[in-house]
């Protein structure tokens, strides 16, 4: 598995775990970020990352990014 920040831009991935402490791994979950749902890299600047989630764009910095795995 291979965390988010290692997807390139326009890439879909279907995300298959999710690290951390509980209240990070909530907060991820609540933004819609949850084991086998899509994610397409929209861009990416430096680690941080500009994601298509269901029907919402997400930027995330690259320390929760690197949480998210596929």
């Amino acid at each position: 598995m291979l965390p988010l920040t290692m997807a390139r831009p326009g890439e879909t991935v279907i995300i298959r775990k999710i690290t951390g402490k509980d209240e990070v791994r909530q907060h991820l979950a609540e933004l819609g970020f949850v084991v086998e749902e899509s994610v397409t890299v929209v861009s990416g600047i430096g680690g941080n990352l500009i994601l298509q989630v269901k029907d919402s764009r997400i930027a995330l910095d690259r320390t929760l990014a690197n949480r998210v795995l596929y």
